[in-house]
């Protein structure tokens, strides 16, 4: 089976050190490297404010890692996380289904505007400067034009 596109967030304590930080990604990292996995990138969103208290901290230090790999490395993953007192909370997200169906919709709309131009003797892609003028008032939102609000 290919390998699907995961997104790990993981949250640490605000107090938690860029060395802690460091080996836990190392260790992610092994675990990844280990099942035949790909860490994509990492983007370390640094200190935020939680939703609601978890554990008594009411800020944490919020990590992204984006993995290539199958449902058993992030099994894996996931039960690892859970054991650590390092990490606060985590949640392993499969984005590559969410891309299809963005990819899908796109392809779809695109086709469908072209069918409805060449139906109106337009050429079925949009030409440059074709379209609203960038001068005019409207704001581009037509669900209340000509009604008062």
């Amino acid at each position: 089976m290919a390998d699907r596109q995961y997104e790990l967030v993981y949250i640490l304590p605000p107090d938690s050190t860029e060395q802690q930080s460091t080996e836990l990604h190392a260790q992610v990292e092994a675990v990844v490297s280990r099942m035949a996995g790909q860490i994509e990138r990492t983007e370390n969103w640094g200190r935020r404010r939680l939703a609601y208290e978890i554990a008594h901290f009411k800020e944490g230090v919020y990590v992204l890692e984006v993995i290539n790999g199958g449902g058993d490395l992030m099994k894996e993953l996931d039960r690892r996380l859970r054991v650590m007192d390092l990490v606060i909370r985590h949640m392993v997200v499969r984005v590559d289904e969410e891309k299809k169906v963005v990819d899908r919709t796109r392809t779809k709309r695109q086709s469908e505007s072209e069918r409805r131009r060449v139906k109106r003797g337009l050429p079925p892609q949009r030409q440059p400067g074709e379209g609203r003028s960038a001068d005019s008032e409207d704001d581009g939102d037509d669900r209340f034009d000509g009604v008062e609000v």
